[in-house]
């Protein structure tokens, strides 16, 4: 399968120093060459994410082993509506890196196939209590909508509602409200759903609808304004491209979904 192009002026420097940092385990071309398919797929993500996600898998396809490659697979997968795939990704991500940041995406992807109960147990899990205060928001936003999956509309806006105040500022806050809206429309309070939103900006609140968990994610691909140090990159290891550890083995991932 022919790689997808590399925009003219993208270079491995415009990968944060973290990321650059994880692919370390390659050979130095293979590793520049991933890290400029996660440029891309970061810059393309949000406006054209068919194209994000055909860079995310020619960095898989030459750096499956790492984290952030499988993190770029995964919120690519999740924003073009491929969300067995994208579940499958973020699992092998948290058994690569340990991090269950990415618990709220993987929860909206279970709603996503139509699994809303396996959202709702995710949240209620060990796991769930590792994120921090966006985080735990972000999840709060999704078991909200998996209860009105179900019917349960009292349910999902009590979720809502006990949000602590401080984890409800920003555009994060106004995305409560937003479900909050959704969660009371569902459930026939039309009216008190408009006079929630009556005297928010609508430009903020379309700014709000546009930030999401994964926004936060793929900081790893911001630009980074620092020249990228030719010193740091000497020392990359050798590596092969399209290695995949066995904890990412596809086998696994099909016995835990269907666990």
């Amino acid at each position: 399968m022919p790689e997808p192009e590399i925009a003219e002026g993208v270079t491995l420097a415009q990968l944060s120093k973290e990321a650059r940092a994880r692919l370390r385990g390659l050979s130095k071309d293979n590793a520049e060459r991933v890290g400029l398919h996660l440029v891309m797929a970061g810059r393309l993500l949000d406006v054209e994410p068919e194209r994000a996600y055909e860079h995310a898998q020619a960095a898989v396809r030459r750096g499956g082993r790492i984290d952030v490659v499988r993190e770029a697979a995964g919120l690519a997968a999740y924003r073009t509506g491929r969300f067995a795939e994208a579940l499958r990704e973020l699992r092998t991500v948290r058994r690569l890196n340990g991090s269950s940041e990415h618990l709220p995406l993987m929860a909206d992807a279970e709603r996503g196939l139509g699994r809303p109960e396996r959202a709702i147990a995710l949240a209620a899990s060990e796991e769930a209590r590792t994120l921090d205060a966006a985080g735990r928001t972000e999840l709060a936003i999704v078991v909200s909508g998996a209860r009105s999956d179900l019917g349960e509309h009292d349910a999902a806006i009590a979720v809502l509602d006990k949000i602590p105040a401080g984890e409800r500022t920003g555009d994060l806050g106004l995305r409560v409200l937003q479900a909050k809206a959704v969660a009371l429309e569902a459930a026939g309070r039309v009216d008190e759903a408009v006079a929630l939103l009556a005297d928010v900006d609508p430009v903020a609140l379309e700014r709000a609808a546009g930030v999401s968990q994964d926004d936060e994610d793929v900081v790893v691909y911001d630009v980074y304004d620092e020249t990228a140090d030719a010193d740091e990159e000497s020392e990359q290891a050798s590596g092969e491209p399209g290695d995949v550890p066995p904890s990412a083995d596809p086998g696994a991932d099909e016995r835990e979904e269907r666990a």
